[in-house]
């Protein structure tokens, strides 16, 4: 049987996905998903691949969260857009390159 990070790696190549479609794919927390993300990063550079992060989206303005710097920031959802601070923010979606 595969781990979860395995399986989470077997999805991620077939398309892209946000982190609570994962979960219940997978039936498993949100959270968890969001634990395992930095980990798979890891496994998939190391296998020659790329972690791909489709950045999350203001839905009332259409801000890009392009750019982030930090490992965190790149793979948490945003809490409010710095544009017009709105909290209607698309989650952001994961994929793996090969």
């Amino acid at each position: 049987m595969k781990t979860i990070r395995e399986q989470i790696m077997e999805l991620l190549e077939q398309k892209d996905w946000d982190a609570r479609t994962l979960s219940q794919r997978l039936s498993i927390r949100e959270k968890e998903v969001y634990a395992h993300i930095p980990h798979i990063l890891r496994s998939v550079e190391a296998a020659g691949k790329k972690l791909i992060v489709i950045g999350p989206e203001c839905l009332s303005c259409g801000f890009q969260f392009e750019g982030r710097k930090k490992e965190k920031e790149k793979i948490a959802r945003p809490g409010r857009c710095p544009k017009c601070k709105a909290e209607r923010i698309t989650p952001p979606r994961f994929a793996i390159r090969g």
